[in-house]
């Protein structure tokens, strides 16, 4: 596995504990993304590292997945199926739901515990390993960068939601997470206007500039 990749998933991990230590009691009812209150946006980030744990466990066999934007792509079906999107946003939002209900009276310490566990798995394995994710077989490698993206995205959600600014250990993982961002955008139908939002060339943009 590359240290990049091995390093951008560590920063995602820590800084999660990181954020989830500083939520307080009365906050977890707290809105925190759409339909989760901070309790389900932070089960569903939970999940970011109990799927690598338990994928791992899964037998699989056959060729790999080319790599996580195919991932992606797989697993979020067809931006124009209206009615498939809405089904699978709704289990995904259950499942957030769930497993945020399964940490228990101290969330902050299962998911603690939780990081230290997947992070102690993951030094144990090979870049080669594969996992039996929804998609198909991947590589740990491969499936490492979406997880790292899930846990950069939805920390930074967090701390949105909590109005703390991002830990600065999170950097790594914004990093990795905009390459990928930019390589499933171009994959889009939209992937010109994508490009010239990012450059400061759309009015929705208003004077934001990659550039």
């Amino acid at each position: 596995m590359s240290d990049n990749i091995r390093a951008s998933f560590q920063a995602g991990a820590r800084a999660f504990v990181e954020l989830v230590s500083q939520v307080r009691p009365e906050q977890w009812a707290k809105p925190g993304l759409g339909i989760w209150d901070i309790r389900g946006l932070v089960g569903h980030t939970s999940r970011a590292l109990s799927t690598v744990e338990t994928y791992l466990s899964q037998p699989t066999s056959g060729p790999p997945i080319d790599g996580p934007v195919a991932y992606f792509v797989s697993v979020l079906g067809d931006r124009m199926d209206t009615m498939g999107r809405r089904r699978l946003n709704e289990a995904i939002a259950e499942r957030g739901i769930q497993a945020g209900s399964e940490l228990g009276e101290d969330p902050a310490a299962r998911v603690s515990e939780l990081a230290q566990r997947v992070l102690h798995v993951v030094d144990g394995r090979s870049d080669v390993s594969l996992l039996a994710t929804p998609a198909g077989a991947m590589t740990l490698a491969d499936y490492l960068s979406t997880r790292t993206f899930e846990l950069a995205v939805h920390s930074l959600d967090l701390a949105r939601a909590l109005d703390l600014a991002p830990p600065t250990s999170l950097t790594p993982a914004v990093s990795a997470s905009c390459e990928l961002a930019g390589a499933l955008a171009g994959r889009l139908h939209n992937a010109a206007e994508v490009l010239l939002a990012l450059t400061g060339r759309s009015s929705e943009s208003g004077s934001f500039s990659i550039l």
